[in-house]
């Protein structure tokens, strides 16, 4: 089984060449100026996260013109609409638009949403060489007034040289406090765009380190996994959950654990 792919970036929509979750899904739209894509949810939420670009959104009776102001996710907060299930929604390109559009099932009939860059939450992770700035677009822990069945959706931006999901955690089961089961997507992109990056997935039956190129996309039904970048380069990714609710907790690597223990005393030392 694959858990690794490049994502397609030709016009129209582009969907995952093969995908091992059962819940969570994942599309890349590509528009031209003027151009529309016309969908529908069905039994499915979906998040529309403008990666570059500025686009005017119908979802059913609801119009949301203008939305997007980045010109690639290297520069700047996202904007992004919740269509929830049972809508028709339709997306028209001002300039060239590109746009991931994450999905998982639902059965929550709500309004959709815009999601402003100002309603996304901002800050640092980690410390030394694994702090990484993060983008929390759709969570309940910084959103829990926006509505969603399942989603959690968010940007990690990992600085050069930097190690990102360190230490390596899983979510493979219900067993909160300590553990939610989530499935997990990583869409990544790197800048500048010819350089790379390593990410390494793992579990008991098997380790595997994966090249990140631009536009690469890592699934996690399961099993440990983190990030690197290159000197010299960013990596970048979009990152998406659903599971069976929407509250977040992890498991480190028992062998590594003790690196994020040391998390506040280099805060401390001004790393």
């Amino acid at each position: 089984m694959s858990y690794f792919e490049p994502v397609a970036r030709e016009p129209g929509l582009n969907r995952l060449p093969l995908n091992p979750c059962r819940l969570l899904d994942l599309s890349y739209l590509v528009l031209a100026d003027g151009e529309r894509f016309q969908g529908t949810s069905g039994d499915r939420e979906v998040l529309a996260v403008v990666l570059g670009g500025k686009g005017t959104f119908g979802v059913n009776d609801d119009k949301f013109e203008g939305v997007g102001a980045r010109a690639n996710v290297f520069s700047g907060k996202p904007y992004s609409v919740y269509i929830p299930c049972a809508s028709d929604y339709a997306v028209t390109a001002h300039g060239s638009l590109e746009i991931a559009l994450v999905s998982a099932p639902s059965d929550l009939r709500v309004a959709p949403y815009v999601i402003s860059p100002e309603h996304v939450a901002t800050g640092v992770w980690g410390a030394a060489n694994f702090s990484r700035n993060y983008h929390q677009i759709l969570t309940l822990a910084s959103q829990p007034a926006l509505p969603a069945a399942c989603l959690i959706v968010g940007e990690t931006y990992t600085p050069s040289g930097n190690w990102s999901t360190f230490p390596p955690h899983r979510h493979e089961q219900d067993d909160l406090p300590r553990e939610a089961f989530h499935e997990e997507m990583y869409l990544f992109k790197v800048n500048p765009p010819e350089g790379f990056g390593l990410t390494r997935h793992y579990m008991d039956e098997a380790d595997t380190a994966y090249i990140v190129r631009d536009n690469t996309i890592l699934m996690i039904p399961e099993g440990y996994h983190t990030v690197v970048s290159a000197p010299g380069y960013t990596t970048y990714y979009l990152w998406a959950l659903a599971g069976n609710q929407r509250v977040q907790a992890t498991v480190d690597d028992p062998a590594l654990a003790w690196v994020g223990r040391t998390v506040p005393m280099l805060k401390a030392l001004g790393h």
